[in-house]
Formats: structure tokens, sequence, C-alpha cells
């Protein structure tokens, strides 16, 4: 069993930056994944980022590429994701989740519905 607890949401600018953290505990593997998704209204979820506790694998959808970093924390059992020049379209329900196997090394991004466990989100809100 593993919680996640997301924190870091809030209200930025248009080309501003926030940073989400996702806190860890129980049973974590270092070659699962551990994602960020996102979940606008009236719009699917969607992956943003991941990336494996080992660092193996690293993850980002093409809308995030260059402005978002995924980077984790093994000590604190934290990951995080740096969101730099900050777009209104990025406004969302953020969720982190660990991944239900492993995702090996050189694989195929985890599909949502690999991830077995889930924060509970943190809204994010950008303003033009």
């Amino acid at each position: 069993q593993v919680q996640l607890v997301e924190s870091g949401g809030g209200l930025a600018q248009a080309g501003g930056s926030l940073r989400l953290s996702c806190a860890a505990s129980g049973r974590t593997f270092s070659n699962y994944a551990m994602g960020w998704f996102r979940q606008a209204p009236g719009k699917e979820r969607e992956s943003v980022a991941a990336t494996t506790w080992s660092g193996s694998n690293t993850y980002y959808a093409d809308s995030v590429k260059g402005r978002f970093t995924i980077s984790r924390d093994n000590a604190k059992n934290t990951v995080y994701l740096q969101m730099n020049s900050l777009k209104p379209e990025d406004s969302a329900v953020y969720y982190c989740a660990h991944s239900s196997r492993a995702w090996n090394r050189g694989g195929a991004p985890l599909t949502q519905y690999e991830y077995a466990y889930w924060g509970q989100g943190t809204q994010v809100t950008v303003s033009s």
C-alpha cells in the first residue's frame, strides 16, 4: 500500500512558476513509476510527466517539454514537478500517482491505468 500527498498548487500568472510536491509513504519500489497527471474541467485526465525512483526513465508530455521538470528526493520519498513558463492552459487539478508495475528501462511510458495509487490532487490555476 502506498499513500501519496500532493502539495504546492495555487495561483500563478502566465509566465510564472510553481513547484508541486508529492510525498509518498508505504512500500515503494525503485523501478516503479511515479507520475504526474492533470485534469482540467470537461477534459480527460492526461499524463504530464513521469519518472522512476531509480531515475532510469523519464517522460514528459509534448505540451510541457522544456517547461516542466520532474525530479525526486529518494531520502524524503518525495517527487517534485517544477513548472516554469506557465500558461493558462496548464490550469488543472494535478495528481501524482504510483504505478502498479515496474517501468522497465527504455520502455514505453505507463498509461494511467497502470497506476494503482493516487493522491488527492492539488489545484493549479494560471491567470493570463
